[in-house]
């Protein structure tokens, strides 16, 4: 079998060029708003010289995605068994702030095409992201049963960990026009918050009732 050529510096450089400026461009306009010659343009290629490397926009789409996939499952991953419950919550909660603050083009990558309704990625949020959380899920609901987290469904726990951190880079605009930070000073201020919002609302002692029974489906 014929190992695959490897790449030479100049090559690796223009592929670096190209996924970044890719992700720029599909991070502001959506992948139907993204163009070829636009990236081409931002990576200082031509056009042909775009396509040598990547023979559509959607391969190079794909490309980000699936990288993006897995830089998204980490901070989840490391949600640890032997771990104290809520320092776990926590600590992911604020790993995912974090990833807000240094990778915003990511994040919002994602959120456009979970809005456009993932056509591209359904399979993969369908499969080892929802494995993923189901399995988080259970050892949350494990810690809960143990008397050590506030009773409330796992899942919408970690969607509201989602929701949480990642508006600071999904909707960057609308928070710096209200808060005018100087440079990435909110974050700063986030993790404060986020921090003391889920250790008070993780503690057992909070109060938080028993989830009722999920309702029948007719």
């Amino acid at each position: 079998m014929t190992k695959p050529r490897r790449q030479t510096r100049i090559q690796q450089r223009n592929r670096r060029a190209i996924l970044d400026a890719a992700l720029a461009e599909f991070s502001n306009a959506g992948f139907a708003g993204a163009t070829l010659d636009a990236i081409a343009l931002a990576a200082g290629l031509s056009k042909p010289n775009l396509l040598y490397y990547f023979p559509s926009k959607e391969a190079i789409y794909l490309d980000l995605l699936s990288a993006l996939m897995s830089m998204w499952l980490d901070p989840l991953l490391a949600l640890d068994a032997d771990g104290e419950p809520i320092e776990e919550i926590v600590a992911y909660a604020l790993r995912k702030l974090r990833m807000s603050r240094d990778f915003p083009r990511e994040s919002r990558l994602f959120a456009n095409e979970i809005v456009s309704g993932a056509p591209r990625f359904a399979a993969r949020i369908e499969g080892e992201l929802k494995n993923l959380v189901d399995d988080k899920a259970a050892l949350i609901a494990q810690w809960q049963d143990q008397g050590l987290l506030a009773a409330m469904e796992p899942r919408h726990l970690i969607f509201s960990i989602w929701a949480v951190t990642q508006h600071y880079a999904d909707f960057d605009a609308q928070v710096r026009g209200i808060l005018a930070p100087h440079g990435n000073a909110h974050f700063d201020e986030a993790e404060r918050f986020v921090e003391t919002f889920y250790r008070h609302a993780l503690a057992p002692e909070a109060g938080a009732p028993a989830m009722p029974a999920p309702a029948a489906r007719n």
